[in-house]
Order: structure tokens, then sequence, then C-alpha cells
């Protein structure tokens, strides 16, 4: 009977897939450091006859040469997706009894299949390759499952006859199933031994239509590359991460607990020596510590050394207040105040209004800032010195009429501080001035 039932099993195998890849991806974590892309490269025995009993056409089989070649993508440490390719031929004939001693009667009495490739997709699941103190392993045991295309022609001899006969080539549905261990030799390369029985959805792959589905196996050995950076995933124990993760953070946790306890005690003992240092007996706000009159009566001032501080006596500050009419005898002054040009020389005429400025100053006590300003015309160094000497020159003016010295600010400000433009004549004319400001 066919195994029709093989044709179903590309849509199982998608489900596992997928099933399996979601819960690696949650539980793993993987890592983009990891290599998950490999390349193998097998060679080995091809035979005709299946260990696992069923039904065996030829009584002899005889190992053949096979190679092959496979892709491999590890989507979790646990679970992988290979594409395999096998060429080489499988042989049998019935030159010996079984063995239960019955004798194949068969009408063919040999055949030499030649394997022209062989192409599948398997799931490979790594049974054995997790480690309780090791994330990463350097052996594993896999079993494979999966299903593809064969190409092949059977070429056989009938019993009693030599002559060959040779079959149409034919494609057929295959479905490998197999094992196998894998060792790392470095992080990029490993030994592969493996062993696959293929049933194929046919009764004639060894020219002998019997009645029954045919099969032949492949045991090989070759080596596996790695590529990629980092470590390979196949090798990749979670278990082993989840527990050095979890010791990891245990270990976190008692020496965090130890730092707190450590902490805690240190506070308690600052605490207690804050205490001490704080201690003010006399409740005068200094420390016992730094108290030098210890034991004040309630309520005294006291200093910073605990001591009784005497208060001076309040003083009163008399108001200055600048009438309209003090103002005005600064704006006569302004307005009438003229220097020879470009020089600090203050004119005759401006004299009158400045002598009122002096008696003011002297009757009143004010205190008056001088700031002398300058237009743009000629170079900024010369401006500035022109403005300070012009404040200087009215303020040693107003010094010589008895104003106090000591209460007249004069400062040069140069063209800094214009209030016109200074692009007109009349702007120029302006910003040519001396400011009284009394306070």
């Amino acid at each position: 009977m066919k195994l029709n039932f093989l044709k179903f099993l590309p849509v199982a195998l998608t489900g596992l897939i997928i099933g399996i890849n979601a819960q690696a991806q949650e539980s793993t974590g993987e890592k983009p450091s990891f290599k998950t892309w490999s390349i193998g490269i097998n060679g080995g025995a091809l035979t005709g006859v299946s260990p696992l009993g069923g039904q065996n056409d030829f009584s002899n089989w005889k190992p053949s040469l096979g190679y092959g070649l496979y892709i491999k993508k590890q989507i979790s440490p646990a679970f992988a997706l290979r594409l395999d390719g096998v060429k080489g031929k499988v042989k049998g004939d019935n030159s010996e009894a079984y063995k239960d001693g019955s004798i194949n009667t068969s009408p063919i009495a040999s055949y030499d299949t030649d394997l022209k490739y062989s192409a599948s997709l398997s799931a490979q699941l790594n049974m054995v390759n997790w480690s309780m103190f090791n994330q990463t392993n350097n052996a594993q045991l896999y079993a494979l499952a999966g299903g593809g295309l064969v190409n092949y022609a059977a070429t056989t001899v009938a019993t009693g006859a030599t002559t060959e006969v040779t079959g149409a080539t034919k494609n057929k549905f295959v479905v490998p199933v197999g094992v196998g261990a894998k060792f790392r030799l470095s992080e990029g390369v490993n030994f592969d031994l493996g062993w696959t029985i293929n049933f194929v959805d046919g009764d004639e792959f060894d020219g002998y239509a019997r009645g029954s589905n045919d099969k032949y196996n492949y045991g090989y050995a070759g080596l596996e590359f790695a590529l990629g950076k980092g470590k390979q995933l196949a090798f990749f124990s979670p278990t082993a991460a989840t527990y050095q993760e979890a010791l990891a953070a245990k270990n976190t946790a008692n020496a965090l607990k130890s730092d707190l306890d450590a902490q805690k005690a240190e506070n308690a003992k600052l605490r207690t020596e804050m205490s001490d240092l704080l201690k003010d007996s006399d409740g005068d706000g200094v420390a016992d510590k730094l108290d030098k009159c210890p034991n004040t009566p309630a309520g005294t001032v006291v200093d910073g050394s605990g001591c009784p501080l005497k208060v001076p006596a309040p003083q009163v500050t008399e108001r200055v207040i600048v009438t309209e009419a003090d103002r005005k005898v600064v704006k006569d002054a302004i307005s009438n105040l003229e220097f020879d040009l470009g020089k600090a020389t203050i004119r005759a005429k401006s004299y009158a209004t400045l002598n009122k400025v002096a008696a003011l100053l002297v009757e009143k006590n004010f205190s008056l800032k001088l700031a002398g300003h300058t237009d743009v015309t000629g170079s900024r160094e010369l401006n500035l010195r022109l403005s300070k000497e012009r404040a200087e020159s009215v303020k040693a003016y107003l010094v010589s009429q008895g104003a106090n010295a000591s209460r007249i600010e004069a400062t040069g400000y140069g063209p800094d501080q214009p209030i016109a433009s200074n692009k007109t004549a009349e702007g120029r004319q302006q910003n040519r001035r001396v400011e009284f400001t009394l306070y």
C-alpha cells in the first residue's frame, strides 16, 4: 500500500516549526551575536535494507559510497531547519539467503539504483544539548524528520540472466527520518555523525515492484562549518543561562542586603554622633561643644560663641529728598555747560550755573554722579579719555567751590551710550554731554 499519508507531512512539519520557533524565541531570547547559519559536507554508505524491520526485497545488501551537502538554519538552541542533498548508488542482490534461512525467489537477481539526487527539507531537534552549569556545550544528540524528492533510475538483472536493464528516471516523494551526534571541534567547526532511513513513496526504487514501499539508508560522517560571528546557537544552553542569571541576581541581592545593613549601622552611628555635636543644654542656639558661655539665661541674645551679645543703639538715618527745585538747578547747569572744542576746559559762561550746583551740594549734603559722553567723531580711545576728562573737570570745579569730593563720582563712557543719532550734526551735538544725577 502506498504511503499516501506522507504527502501531508510538510503541512504537519510547518505547524511544528512555527510552534517550536515561537516558544524558543520567547524562552531563550535569541541574541544577534549567535551563529545561526551553517553548511555541512559528508560522506558515507548507502544501503537498500532497513534494520528496523519491514519487507526487504533483496537478501544481500551491498554498501555503496554516498555523499551529501546541507544548509542549516538554527532557529533556537533546540530546533533547526535543514536542507539536504544526497547523491550516490544503492545496490543489492540475492546471492545470500535471508537471516531466517529462507531463499529469495525473486525474479530479479540484483539491482543498482543510481541516486541522481535526493533533496529534502527536515526539522532537526537537539535532544540532549543543555547543561545546568555550562552555557556552551561540546556535544549534542539530535533527531530529524522531513520530506522531499528523490530522483533515481534503477538498473536490474533478472534471475538466471546476465543482461542489465535500466528503467526510466523517476521522481518520487521521500521522507528522511534519522538521528545523529555532533561534536564541537572549535567555535566554527563541528564533527557530524548521522544515519537516516529514507522512505520512498513508491515500490520500484530497487526495480522490483513487490507490493510495499521501498527504503534506503544513509550512514555518514562529515564536517559542519558555522557561519557568522559569535558563538554557535546550536550549542548554547538556555537552561544554564537562566540558572547563571538567577545565581547572579541572588548574589547581587545578597551583596545589596549586606551593603544596606552596613549603611544602616553607619547611619545609626552618625545619628548618635550628630546628637552629641548638636546638644544645646542652655537652649541659646549654640552647641555645647562650641559654647564659650554655657548656662546663659533663657532668651539672651548670644553671638557665635554663645556669649551675650551687646546690641548697639539703633541709628536713625536721615532720608535724602531731591526736590523739583533741586532738579531744575542741575538741569540749568547741564544746559549751560560748554567746553573748548576737543578739550576738557570749561568755558567761563558755565561757571554761574555750576556755582549753584556746588552750593546745593554743600547745603543739602547731596551726592552727585557725573557721566561724560561723546559722539562717534574720532577714535573710540580718544572719546573715552575725553569724556572721562570732562567729567573730572566738572568735579574739580565743583570741589573748588566747596563741594565734598568724596560725594562726587566722575565716569566717562565715550560714544557707548548715545541718546540721539550720530548721523546728523544735531544728533551728535546731543550726544556730546555730561549728565548730572543727584542722590
